[in-house]
């Protein structure tokens, strides 16, 4: 299970969510989020408990706020402390609102952090889902090359040596977009998965080792346009040395290869390699190729079709050509 420090929170998004703590400070690193989705406690401060959600993050807004002032200050004080007990990441108050200072007392007593953001209740929920929910993904690292070919996601994956980053620059040079060498991040969303380069640091992004040359920085060498920090992985192409394949490659195209990613099966294609070979044009082909199956466009099967129905009426053409005509 994925899982990250209310610390990460705080600093990652304080400045967008204009954050501060209240209660919990040094309590930030013990508290961990586990979880996107996100708890009113309305029920629960009426007294209702019984399916209190604590593994979730707490939001407190202003119907919770102008509640607790309609409750008397003994039940007002147990229910604040029976729900402090039962968080276990922490609790956001909204739109800067000032809370019971019980909140703060029972809170530092417990551990338990306390932050305030000044954005609204509602937008300010629907913001830290959408950050917790790309958080908490399902993500793996795997080696290759990812770029964008035609607006299409290609990842090309193969033995070390076997051209991918070359591949790559030429592509590059050729007007398509690099995302990142060597280890690319990818993460589930939904039903699709997105690529990335896993480098905290902007100044590590976007290079390429190339043998014999070394890091080159693509960014400066080709410009803003030839790059983008993240893309939808949708084609996955696998270059393989000749005596390696045996064979095992695809001639016609009515087999359809596939590979599992987080759960998501995309298009693969098996490109064996031989000297002389321009893998960069191939890769572009087998993009438009990807674009055409999208707009329900599949030649190898229509051409398998066409030779069906000749082979069954045994049809000559008749076509004859005196010319040389288009």
């Amino acid at each position: 299970m994925k899982k990250f420090s209310v610390k990460t929170l705080y600093e990652e998004k304080k400045k967008e969510f204009k954050l501060e703590i209240l209660a919990g400070e040094e309590f930030l690193e013990k508290r961990f989020v586990t979880t996107y989705d996100l708890f009113r406690p309305g029920l629960a401060l009426a007294g209702y408990t019984d399916y209190f959600l604590g593994e979730r993050i707490v939001i407190i807004g202003k119907t919770e706020v102008s509640f607790l002032g309609t409750l008397g200050n003994t039940i007002k004080s147990r229910r604040i402390a029976k729900i402090i007990a039962m968080i276990q990441p922490c609790i956001i108050v909204a739109e800067k609102l000032d809370i019971d200072p019980r909140f703060i007392d029972e809170a530092n007593r417990c551990g338990l952090p306390i932050l305030r953001t000044s954005v609204s209740t509602t937008p300010f929920i629907h913001r830290l889902t959408a950050y917790l929910d790309y958080k908490l993904a399902p993500t793996k690292y795997m080696q290759g090359t990812f770029v964008d070919i035609y607006g299409v996601g290609v990842l090309l994956i193969g033995k070390p040596g076997t051209g991918k980053s070359e591949c790559a620059l030429d592509l590059i040079e050729r007007g398509h977009r690099f995302v990142v060498d060597d280890l690319v991040k990818i993460v589930q969303r939904g039903e699709m998965i997105i690529g990335s380069g896993a480098e905290k640091s902007e100044r590590l992004r976007h290079h390429i080792e190339i043998r014999g040359v070394g890091l080159v920085d693509i960014y400066r060498l080709f410009g803003a346009k030839s790059v983008r920090v993240r893309k939808r992985i949708e084609v996955v192409i696998e270059l393989v040395l000749w005596d390696d394949a045996q064979g095992d490659f695809e001639r016609i195209g009515l087999q359809r290869r596939t590979k599992k990613i987080l759960g998501i099966e995309l298009p693969r294609y098996v490109v064996p390699l031989t000297p002389g070979k321009n893998i960069s044009v191939i890769a572009e082909v087998i993009a438009i190729h990807h674009l055409l199956e999208l707009r329900g466009i599949r030649p190898a099967e229509e051409y398998d079709r066409e030779l069906k129905r000749l082979l069954r009426h045994m049809e000559t053409p008749s076509i004859h050509y005196d010319e040389d005509i288009e």
